[in-house]
């Protein structure tokens, strides 16, 4: 079969063994470097675009993304809710009222906020019903005074389905023994568990259950808001907005939880940054490799000079040797940060239940979220090979430049 020259004699010193051993390791620590390079960036990328994805879909369907609330309740809130859907990007909306407290059962007391709201219009716009381990947001009920809670607080305070709790409010009330703070006895009638920080921070009652604690009549605080795009949550919340009374105000995720969503993208562009830079390194190694064959091999090179070879042959030759180096360690890092980004959910979920660890502690969930996108493999891949191929450019022209001879003077 016909092979370019350059091609086949770069073919045959990639897979020739060297007299000088310290040059095949060199050549063989090009290949590891670039490789665990490609993969530790393909895995990181996996897990920034893990945690990037669970704050979206996890911690963004459990709080409002946007809303639109009145300095005065509601009791007719079915018409804003209407407004509401009508707006762009608008995938849903449901009254709410808000209020925060402390929850209280068997000595155990812990801060929460509590959302009242109505099951089938929450149904609309939160996640929360998806993630039930027991009972069910139908559950709530206007005057049962029933509560859902997360399981992260279930847990804190021992608490079960239809067990007891009390909800107390910061507002204090006057009574004949002094002034005492406001409370109420709730039946537990649901358990959910997304798997966060909002598993013991949030909970929900019915919409009027709330008003009634707020000695309100009956009706809704405001409207929040489900979107289709959540980037676009500032810029809706501030549209319907304008279309309501001087009395509304709006707020949106951005203000609660953006630094959070811009620490990510942060983190995320600096490791990313930080492990091209290993990846360079590794690319370099190439050049130091390349380099040393150059000066190993120039009777050769000056041997095929005299046989009619062009500068432009010899430059191909250990471009070709490059660029096998290359591809062989990307195309092994990438396979083996595909293998990686897939599994290391999995094994540091596996490594921290079993040696009882607390890995995941300072995060804002509970596990090691990893999402593999492919684009960003290939974007890895690319710029590996085209580093590579940089890297053969220079030695590669050395070579060209050796005079045959210069080189033959002392052989």
């Amino acid at each position: 079969m016909f092979k370019p020259i350059s091609l086949f004699v770069g073919l045959r010193y990639t897979r020739a063994r060297r007299s000088n051993h310290f040059i095949s390791f060199i050549a063989l620590v090009s290949i590891i470097g670039l490789t665990l390079g490609v993969a530790v960036l393909i895995t990181v990328l996996s897990v920034m675009n893990g945690f990037d994805r669970e704050l979206k879909n996890r911690i963004l369907g459990m709080i409002p993304q946007a809303t639109v609330s009145s300095t005065e309740i509601l009791p007719e809130w079915r018409p804003l809710v209407e407004l509401a859907d009508k707006q762009q990007h608008v995938a849903g909306s449901a009254p709410f009222t808000q209020l925060q407290g402390m929850l209280t059962a068997q000595g155990q007391v812990a801060g929460i906020l509590v959302s009242g709201i109505d099951p089938k219009f929450e149904k609309k716009v939160s996640i929360v019903q998806n993630y039930m381990t027991a009972g069910s947001l139908d559950n709530l009920k206007d005057g049962e005074f029933g509560i859902v809670i997360g399981k992260g607080m279930a847990d804190g305070l021992g608490l079960q389905v239809n067990d007891k709790v009390t909800l107390v409010l910061p507002e204090a009330s006057p009574s004949p023994a002094g002034v005492v703070p406001r409370f109420k006895r709730f039946t537990v009638v649901g358990i959910f568990s997304i798997g966060a920080d909002v598993d013991s921070m949030i909970g929900y009652i019915a919409l009027n259950d709330a008003a009634k604690l707020l000695r309100l009549p009956d009706g809704a605080q405001g409207v929040r808001m489900k979107l289709d795009d959540i980037f676009a949550a500032p810029e809706v919340a501030s549209k319907l907005l304008n279309q309501l009374p001087p009395n509304y105000y709006a707020s949106n995720w951005t203000e609660t939880h953006g630094n959070l969503f811009s620490a990510i993208q942060m983190e995320k562009a600096m490791v990313s940054l930080l492990l091209f830079l290993i990846v360079l390194v590794a690319a370099f190694n190439i050049v130091s490799s390349l380099v040393m064959v150059v000066t190993d091999k120039k009777s050769d090179i000056a041997i095929l000079r005299t046989l009619g070879a062009s500068p432009a042959t010899i430059t191909r030759i250990f471009m070709v040797q490059g660029v096998i180096i290359g591809a062989f360690g990307t195309l092994a890092g990438a396979a083996l940060g595909v293998l990686f980004a897939l599994s290391i959910s999995d094994l540091l979920g596996w490594i921290n239940t079993t040696f009882g660890l607390h890995l995941f502690d300072a995060y804002f969930i509970n596990y090691l979220p990893s999402y593999l996108r492919w684009q960003d493999v290939l974007t890895v891949v690319s710029i590996s090979l085209l580093l590579s191929f940089l890297a053969t450019i220079y030695p590669a022209r050395r070579a060209a430049q050796i005079q045959p001879a210069e080189a033959l003077r002392y052989e």
